[in-house]
């Protein structure tokens, strides 16, 4: 299987993609992951990447597109999570795709109200030395303030503030919705319902992509 998910931030792709990949073995591809690794690994293509973040520019397409496309070189079934993110790295992505007679199965845009993004996003609370992810409503720590894991004290983060996530939105409607459209037109699009809990949204993947509970990867 050949995914792509597509979706503003806080919706819960992420989420999702994980639980695909740990059900039926299919890999998941964040691009803010990729971008992280090649990074911490100091790769060519992550030093590069460095000197714009450094900046405090955007990493340009080009060198997003060869990351993913490096990591997709040696897969059969991936879900690319958050990318792409506009209509030049879809067209890209297509070409990719094309030359290795490897056509995306399906498309799926998770849909909803921008006012429980927020309320969703700007309850996530993080551990800076773990990573662990909490929500004060939805999953609290067991210890308060500080992480289960290792102690020490959650944090919000600055792309989590309602103002910041308000402009993530805004960015996301300009560059990335267009892509509904571009995918609709392909056949490949199915739209799911992000409201609820996870296991609710996972059945709705499901369905969309006509996979029975317990059926053998494809």
């Amino acid at each position: 299987m050949r995914l792509v998910l597509l979706g503003p931030p806080g919706i819960g792709k992420g989420t999702q993609a994980r639980r695909l990949q740990q059900e039926y073995g299919w890999t998941a591809i964040a691009t803010g992951d990729l971008l992280r690794e090649a990074m911490a690994n100091n790769t060519p293509l992550g030093e590069q990447a460095r000197a714009y973040v450094q900046r405090g520019e955007l990493v340009p397409d080009e060198l997003v597109n060869r990351m993913v496309f490096e990591r997709l070189q040696s897969l059969e079934s991936f879900i690319l999570d958050g990318y792409p993110r506009n209509l030049s790295q879809a067209q890209v992505l297509d070409a990719f795709l094309r030359e290795r007679h490897q056509p995306l199965h399906a498309v799926l845009a998770f849909e909803l109200d921008d006012e429980q993004i927020v309320q969703r996003l700007s309850g996530r609370r993080v551990c800076p030395q773990c990573g662990a992810i909490y929500h004060i409503v939805a999953n609290p720590s067991r210890a308060g303030n500080r992480c289960e894991r290792c102690g020490t004290t959650l944090i919000t983060r600055e792309d989590d503030h309602p103002d910041t996530i308000r402009r993530r939105l805004t960015v996301y409607r300009e560059q990335t919705e267009p892509l509904i459209t571009y995918y609709e037109q392909r056949s490949l699009l199915q739209r799911v319902d992000a409201s609820g809990d996870p296991e609710t949204v996972y059945q709705r993947v499901l369905h969309a992509l006509s996979i029975q509970p317990d059926s053998p990867p494809r």
